[in-house]
């Protein structure tokens, strides 16, 4: 991969490793400079954050909270070249103990196990462009919390120039691409947009009967009866609101079924009853990421997040 170390076989390899590196072998300095931007931008559902100092100094407040953190890096799906640049949508499902106050609260001793997702865009070595979304709800719940309370009780020391992540404060990074046209990316993409205009009745159409899907709060459900739920819970909550997908990628590659990967957006106003309890009127942003591989028989596994703590504090935030 020209402007890449050479240690790297691929861009898989480059994410799946700089990861490592970085969380367990705890490269927090010259790792991190070497790996991210000086002006990186990273959004996540909680905010905008901004330069390497930043997110380098949010890493070492994860480690202390969570010091045996594992990471362990289950799939990338990419699209690009090294010498415009590669964008991956990777999938990681971490464990780890929580033993050290911090981010969520005292120390509980709790084993957790929860996912992330994350699009990078890397260009000679650096990734300079970030959108990460962490299963918030499933690491608070298995702490003994409720994601609503817990959100509830950090409503007051939100930052409005940052937080909660929201079309108003983003700003234009260094990548513009839109990801690629395989046919795969193609159609996830007209599934899901099929799904939030509400035509429900694609879901047994497209998704194969014996479908495994992995959601929001380290739900796992089986069959296309448990999609249907998922994706009607949240599309309910917000039936006005505005869907759009804003970047997409289709892969095809030896010893793996067909691929795709899409981050979107709903955008607007809580006005119905869903995932998200009475309708409070508030304007929320959701930023979403969904990845998908398909089988004989459609749509075969799923893996869907949004951030339910982000999602909560804009509405309790609306609601004083």
């Amino acid at each position: 991969m020209r402007g890449f170390d050479n240690r790297f076989v691929d861009f898989p390899d480059y994410i799946l490793g700089i990861t490592k590196e970085i969380w367990e072998d705890r490269g927090l300095g010259a790792r991190m400079k070497d790996y991210y931007h000086p002006e990186v931008i990273v959004r996540t559902p909680a905010g905008i954050g901004f330069g390497e100092p930043a997110m380098t100094a949010a890493t070492m407040a994860t480690c202390h909270e969570f010091p045996d953190r594992q990471l362990l890096g289950e799939d990338v799906i990419w699209s690009g070249t090294p010498e415009v640049g590669m964008l991956s949508s990777h999938r990681i499902l971490s464990t780890a103990t929580h033993v050290k106050d911090g981010q969520f609260g005292p120390a509980t001793g709790r084993r957790i196990a929860t996912r992330a997702m994350a699009d990078c865009y890397a260009k000679n070595n650096m990734i300079s462009d970030e959108w990460l979304i962490r299963d918030n709800g499933a690491i608070v719940r298995q702490l003994g919390f409720d994601p609503k309370d817990w959100a509830r009780e950090r409503v007051a020391g939100l930052d409005p120039e940052t937080q909660p992540f929201r079309p108003a404060v983003d700003v234009q990074g260094p990548y513009t691409g839109r990801g690629n046209d395989n046919q795969w990316g193609e159609a996830f993409a007209a599934l899901l947009t099929r799904v939030m205009a509400a035509e429900f009745s694609v879901i047994p159409d497209q998704y194969d009967r014996a479908v495994q899907a992995e959601y929001p709060g380290a739900q796992t459900v089986h069959g296309t009866g448990g999609v249907d739920a998922f994706w009607l819970g949240l599309r309910s909550a917000f039936p006005s609101a505005t869907f759009e997908i804003h970047h997409q990628i289709g892969m095809e590659e030896p010893n793996m079924p067909p691929r795709a990967a899409i981050r979107w957006s709903l955008t607007g106003k809580h006005d119905g009853w869903g995932a998200f309890g009475t309708p409070s009127g508030a304007e929320v942003h959701v930023m979403g990421i969904s990845h998908a591989e398909f089988g004989p028989r459609g749509l075969r596994r799923e893996w869907t997040l949004y951030d339910e703590t982000a999602i909560w504090m804009q509405i309790l935030a609306h609601q004083g």
